[in-house]
């Protein structure tokens, strides 16, 4: 008997937690960092920083902002991994302009807009990302692609922080997923469930039937393992990392860990944020991740005091990066109506 036939006659239909998994996800990491926060309130106003504290902090937004121009980058190699012909600079902006919506509820608004802007491209758009509109079956392959690789990427440096009770292991094995035998079926899935849900919210009304987008074949047939854009991620998760460490050098805890580790502990919590359905942005969910991981090797206050900081410094470059790019993007939009 097949899996749908056995939800069909089960008799009180599909289980589902009042408000949705991701309310409950976001109630309890948001509970768990109100705990810690009330637990180390006053140890975190003892902690004070330094001039050079200061500096390093500005010197995260700096790299956290270099990382988000290499993530605009590695969607660009995506794009051209998939046979797309990506116009490099609408790319970087687009993905910066875009970035920013993460944080709204729902947590979909910035692939929605980068989906509409690879639907709608025109050669005679400069600001578009690509010089040929993509189909709805296309366009949702390349914007789900690049967040899947991050999270894979990101995976594939837990090694980093030795065996760890197997776990450094078993962080390699989700890149089997990439596989060919994995890798059409995972994306075929991903594809399906999105563009339902897109379309059931009204947010792209212009996406292909599903009957005209089974009809095409899949994007990522015949490209072969997806090295490239791959290696373009690991670039960007590792400069995301260089912005958190240099927030472990504002609070002099550098001392407290291997950088190995801190590594391991960064990939795995970033990889939950990402991934785990929770607030958007994973607020809440990365910080929890983080100290529930390295708590028993890192004291609790000074520790909680670096992801805030890390939070607050991402947020910083976020809002940069999609400032400079909103008024470059308006440029190249001006250039094309001249």
């Amino acid at each position: 008997m097949r899996l749908q036939d056995l939800r069909q006659r089960w008799p009180f239909g599909a289980l589902q937690l009042p408000g949705g998994l991701r309310r409950w996800v976001t109630l309890a990491s948001v509970g768990f960092l109100l705990a810690a926060l009330l637990a180390h309130g006053r140890q975190l106003l003892e902690l004070q920083l330094d001039g050079q504290g200061w500096c390093w902090l500005l010197l995260g937004i700096g790299v956290s902002l270099l990382s988000l121009v290499v993530n605009g980058l590695a969607w660009g190699v995506v794009l051209q991994w998939l046979g797309h012909g990506p116009r490099w600079a609408a790319v970087v902006l687009l993905f910066l302009d875009s970035n920013l919506r993460k944080y709204l509820p729902g947590g979909i608004w910035h692939l929605a807009q980068r989906l509409r802007a690879l639907q709608t491209a025109s050669d005679r758009q400069p600001s578009a990302p690509v010089p040929h509109p993509c189909s709805g079956r296309q366009a949702a392959v390349a914007v789900l692609l690049e967040p899947l690789l991050a999270a894979l990427a990101a995976l594939a440096l837990v090694p980093f922080g030795g065996w760890q009770g197997g776990l450094g292991l078993l962080a390699l094995l989700p890149l089997g997923v990439l596989l060919p035998r994995w890798f059409g079926p995972l994306l075929e899935r991903l594809e399906r469930r999105r563009l339902r849900e897109w379309t059931d919210q009204g947010l792209l009304q212009a996406v292909a039937p599903a009957a005209e987008a089974a009809a095409l074949a899949p994007p990522w047939q015949g490209r072969g393992f997806p090295w490239p854009p791959l290696l373009a991620e690991l670039g960007f998760v590792l400069l995301r990392f260089g912005g958190f460490a240099c927030c472990v050098q504002a609070f002099d805890l550098s001392f407290s860990l291997g950088w190995g580790g801190w590594l391991a502990g960064f990939a795995i919590a970033w990889t939950a944020g990402l991934v785990v359905p929770g607030a958007p942005g994973g607020l809440g969910v990365f910080e929890t991740v983080l100290l529930l991981r390295l708590t028993a090797v890192v004291p609790e206050a000074p520790l909680l005091a670096v992801a805030i900081s890390y939070r607050l410094v991402t947020a910083a470059a976020d809002l940069l990066a999609a400032a400079m790019a909103r008024r470059d993007l308006a440029a190249l939009r001006n250039r094309s109506y001249c």
